[in-house]
């Protein structure tokens, strides 16, 4: 998110309120303290491992699950709380399931005007050819779901979903049954025709990529709980905690003494960091740093002495697998040292300034 993108965000309005929301199943809690907004026009995602609990949130806000503790609220409405749970049909919400959920017996043109009986037939009609026609699908109308592709099946399910002119859209692992690229380009196409209509969203996946390129803001969840709640580069780059860092990207957990206020003294060497406050000398602390902050080179140009364990061609960059004298193994992937070869004893350099204290 650009920083003309983050002040224009914090000028919205808040369209959904979501405070210490907890669901349970019987006795079982599946999710609890869950606080955050979304502003107008957002696109936000809930982004977690199977089981952490984000289809469950979801689920909650559409109204087909109940509150066990905690509120929602749409345009300061409370919709959901203990006791209380306004049905689905009043919510004003547009949902895109999994499996798509398309009327087989219904043609596209039939599926996409299913939410629109208020309409008169004129109206239907035009509606349904605007909603085709923003998704790509003109001239498929008369086709029925299984004469469909899995990319164009959810197509119409968005487009149906679209018609009624919802204020919150909601997705639930919209994209999983499609291959990857598949997957990418829709993650695309869909961010654009939401954007397009000027609602707010929110998407549940598992997929990090997935949710980087589609949102807004995004909501890592793990044990039932929101671990963070902020923009992509944010989650990247300063993360809450270990649970938010593993699950955006791949990275190396070290143990570290602080040996100055912005040094740490670790077993791949003194790393360095611009931490904007002070450490106290001789803390113990653990750092997070990222494959792509950490590079082989020649042991003439080093301290800390690693094997190449590995040796990866990945296109852009090399993933290298390096085995510490420690007999550790920690992954670099260099896009710029790749004449290294496995059984080769190199230094390792990180990127200064770049590792997480976490």
């Amino acid at each position: 998110m650009t920083m003309m993108h983050a002040a224009d965000t914090a000028q919205k309005t808040t369209l959904l309120s979501v405070e210490g929301l907890a669901c349970a199943y019987d006795d079982n809690t599946i999710v609890q303290g869950v606080s955050f907004d979304l502003k107008e026009g957002d696109i936000a995602c809930l982004l977690g491992p199977s089981g952490c609990g984000k289809t469950t949130v979801l689920r909650a806000i559409a109204g087909f699950n109940s509150v066990a503790a905690g509120q929602i609220a749409m345009n300061s409405t409370v919709i959901s709380r203990s006791g209380l749970t306004t049905p689905p049909e009043q919510r004003n919400m547009g949902m895109v399931f999994q499996d798509y959920a398309l009327f087989p017996h219904l043609t596209v043109a039939d599926n996409v005007a299913f939410g629109l009986s208020k309409l008169s037939k004129s109206e239907q009609q035009k509606r349904v050819s605007e909603m085709l026609e923003l998704v790509c699908l003109p001239d498929l109308s008369r086709r029925y779901p299984h004469e469909l592709s899995g990319g164009q099946q959810q197509r119409v399910a968005l487009a149906r979903a679209l018609a009624p002119k919802p204020s919150l859209l909601l997705m639930d692992e919209p994209f999983s049954n499609l291959d990857t690229t598949m997957r990418k380009a829709l993650s695309v196409e869909v961010r654009e025709i939401v954007k397009a209509q000027g609602i707010s969203a929110i998407m549940v996946t598992h997929d990090q990529e997935e949710a980087f390129v589609i949102s807004d803001r995004i909501g890592v969840l793990a044990d039932g709980q929101l671990q963070q709640w902020a923009d992509a580069e944010t989650l990247y780059h300063r993360p809450a905690n270990l649970a938010v860092a593993q699950f955006v990207g791949e990275g190396e957990v070290f143990g570290a003494k602080c040996v100055s206020e912005d040094a740490f003294e670790t077993e791949i060497g003194v790393l360095t960091m611009d931490l904007g406050r002070q450490c106290p000398i001789n803390d113990q602390v653990q750092l997070f740093v990222r494959p792509s902050d950490i590079r082989p080179i020649p042991v003439s140009e080093g301290k800390v002495v690693a094997t190449v364990a590995s040796r990866d061609f990945m296109g852009n960059a090399v993933r290298f697998r390096l085995k510490l004298d420690s007999g550790r193994v920690i992954t670099s992937l260099d896009q710029h040292s790749g004449d290294f070869l496995p059984g080769d004893r190199v230094s390792i350099k990180v990127s200064q300034r770049q590792p997480i204290l976490l």
